[in-house]
């Protein structure tokens, strides 16, 4: 594992942020997704979050855009163009909300809802109805003035009039309401007023014109949003015009804030006056409304006019949202929740080598946990070690992280401006030879992946069939090595799951089988629906996972799921599990047929139990050595565990007891000695375990 230097950290991805924004800001040619800015800027904000010496004016979280391209006068926003808060599940909104009804205990509040566009924030200045001026957002206090551009976009009124056909669809209103409405656009026809929205070009629109450039021989345009940015910002009006851009609004604006009381009225006034906005607002009085919202667009979103990547909440009560204030860059009063990413970046921490069950040994990136389309992923699959090399991927990188038709999570490519100098190549082979130096690998001729010699996937799920039923796992009577020999070769059983599917119908077409024998095989594995959980993860055959480090794991995560989303940090925090065999459980939960094959377990209602074990011997560590004469080797684990007990195969500084029976070698007494172990007799133990003394 390679350390984080936060220092170092924070200023390479400030200088990274520098130049994308410099890129989309500036150049109007983003080298990267919003998603890959989105995820790094969030990592800088950590950061400085946990280590606040780090916070220095030059920081893209110290303000809310950057410097733009020149070309253009330079204007001053009549009031701040803040950035939101962003939020990202229902736990956020509704810590968000608890807040806002602290500040403003005692008044009844709502919350107003819109659709987050994907454009380029814009505002619109009219003088007594006539468009005056149009300004770029900026760096949120001073904008560019491209006033002669926003005219050739033909839904922005020149000129703001009552509009008919919108005021009959108003008529619907309570009376007071549609008295304060009439009130609110007697005003807006007069004086300044300014509306707030964004310059976006529609999906339709986008594909249009880039069938026409494919038609002329001309390359495609990245995405909507970049070119809606970058087309506002050219020099000569008439290319703009010949460019389908649209205006959206979100605000409306007076200098007199009393004008406007309340966000849905503000809404209705646009509509009056001939301002395009959407139509999915709405007002809700409570949470389980606003994430009803939330959740339908989230659904529906890839069916909207424009592309979106979250819905803003405000407080709907407009001198209630100036009553709150602002913090840093952002209004109390509002939040943007943000639907999940489909890409992020993150830093690989190492690549493992996990053997499937066809004996294929497939790489794995394991690296910090990150968020990508709604769910937490820790690693991905690099398929091959060409794969490795056409990436260049190494240990120590930043990688952009995706999920391929939103599932499976693979790596895209490597920040390589990120790369630190002490990143580490991998040694495919080397790999292969430290994590499984009893196994031989081959790669044949022609293909790209490396495979266990003399293995077939019969041979591997017979091995992995009979340790799962054996007697330290779930112990399933009559499942010996013949029968599972036969139900492989049947095709009965094709995985570990599948022994759950068997009925005595299917097992007397067998040779192997008689109605008792069958009756009871299929009855024994019933019997093993709900093992225990300690027996379970020994079951799955993950590779260096004993039957006490099973034991110790589960002590620790306490269910198959916690296991499966821990990382190797976590895992190393357990007594005994060191970095190979933290290794090799993340190997094994990474490789996308155990992820199946836990889902089937689950389907098929295997669900085993978790019981922590506090019995008599708890916190008491045992190892024997030489032979005893009353019982097993296994016998005296196996009771020295039920009573909480640990059992271990070698001394080390946390024994106990090391229990001495015939025919011991020096070893272990000389380390015993060496650690101050306490030294007994098979005598003492049969004692310890039998009365618990």
């Amino acid at each position: 594992m390679m350390p984080i230097q936060p220092k170092k950290r924070a200023k390479e991805i400030r200088d990274l942020l520098a130049v994308y924004s410099y890129e989309y800001h500036a150049l109007d040619n983003s080298t990267v997704s919003d998603a890959v800015y989105d995820s790094l800027f969030s990592e800088l904000k950590k950061l400085e979050s946990d280590h606040p010496e780090l916070i220095c004016p030059e920081s893209p979280t110290q303000r809310v855009g950057n410097e733009l391209s020149g070309g253009f006068k330079k204007v001053k926003h009549s009031s701040r163009m803040l950035s939101l808060n962003d939020v990202f599940d229902r736990a956020e909104v509704e810590a968000w909300i608890k807040r806002t009804d602290k500040l403003l205990l005692g008044s009844k509040h709502q919350f107003f809802t819109d659709i987050k566009m994907d454009g380029l924030a814009c505002a619109l200045v009219y003088q007594d109805g006539l468009l005056v001026q149009a300004i770029t957002r900026g760096d949120s206090y001073f904008g560019e003035d491209v006033t002669e551009n926003v005219r050739t976009i033909k839904n922005i009124p020149l000129e703001l009039k009552l509009i008919t056909t919108q005021m009959r669809s108003l008529r619907g209103l309570s009376l007071q309401r549609e008295e304060m409405l009439h009130v609110m656009l007697t005003k807006l026809l007069s004086g300044r007023t300014e509306v707030r929205g964004e310059i976006v070009m529609l999906k339709k629109d986008f594909i249009k014109l880039n069938n026409q450039r494919l038609s002329a021989g001309e390359s495609e345009f990245a995405n909507p949003r970049n070119l809606a940015a970058g087309t506002i910002r050219q020099l000569d009006p008439q290319l703009v015009a010949k460019r389908p851009l649209h205006f959206r609004a979100y605000d409306l604006i007076r200098d007199n804030p009393a004008d406007i009381p309340t966000n849905d009225l503000a809404y209705d006034a646009l509509s009056a006056i001939g301002i395009t906005r959407n139509q999915q607002a709405k007002v809700f009085g409570n949470l389980k409304g606003v994430m009803e919202f939330v959740d339908k667009w989230d659904n529906l979103r890839h069916d909207l006019p424009f592309n979106t990547d979250g819905i803003v909440v405000k407080v709907n009560d407009r001198s209630q949202f100036a009553k709150l204030g602002i913090v840093g860059k952002q209004p109390r009063g509002a939040v943007a929740y943000k639907y999940a990413p489909e890409q992020a970046t993150t830093i690989v921490r190492d690549i493992v080598i996990s053997i499937g069950r066809t004996g294929a040994a497939t790489p794995v990136a394991v690296f910090d946990p990150v968020v990508v389309a709604g769910t937490t992923v820790r690693h991905a699959s690099l398929h091959n070690a060409d794969e490795i090399s056409r990436l260049d991927i190494r240990i120590g990188d930043t990688v952009v992280v995706f999920k391929a038709g939103d599932i499976i999570p693979q790596v895209q490519s490597v920040v390589m401006e990120l790369r630190p100098k002490n990143a580490i190549i991998f040694d495919f082979e080397k790999a292969l030879l430290a994590q499984y130096p009893e196994l031989n690998f081959d790669r044949p001729t022609g293909e790209v992946v490396y495979r266990v010699k003399g293995a077939t996937s019969d041979i591997l799920l017979e091995k992995a069939l009979e340790h799962f039923a054996s007697k330290s796992a779930l112990d399933i009577d009559t499942l010996g090595e013949k029968n599972v020999i036969a139900l492989v070769k049947s095709g009965l059983v094709n995985d570990l799951a599948d022994i759950f599917t068997l009925s005595k119908d299917q097992l007397l077409q067998l040779d192997r089988f008689a109605e008792i024998s069958a009756t009871k095989l299929v009855d024994a594995i019933n019997d093993k629906k709900n093992p225990s959980l300690e027996r379970f993860v020994y079951g799955l055959g993950i590779r260096h996972v004993g039957v006490q480090t099973a034991i110790d794991l589960v002590n620790e995560f306490e269910s198959v799921t916690a296991l499966q989303q821990s990382t190797i940090d976590q895992l190393q925090s357990v007594d005994g599990v060191g970095k190979v065999v933290a290794e090799s459980i993340i190997a094994w939960f990474a490789d996308p047929d155990n992820e199946i094959l836990l889902d089937k377990f689950d389907i098929l209602g295997v669900k085993p139990v978790y019981e922590k074990m506090l019995g008599k011997l708890s916190g008491i560590n045992f190892v024997i050595t030489g032979s005893l004469t009353t019982l097993s080797r296994d016998e005296a684990a196996a009771r020295i565990r039920a009573l909480g007990g640990g059992f271990q195969t070698a001394i080390a500084r946390d024994t106990t007891y090391l229990v001495v029976g015939e025919k011991v070698g020096v070893g272990k007494l000389s380390k015993a000695k060496d650690y101050g172990t306490v030294i007994i007799g098979e005598d003492r133990l049969r004692e310890m375990i039998t009365d618990g003394k």
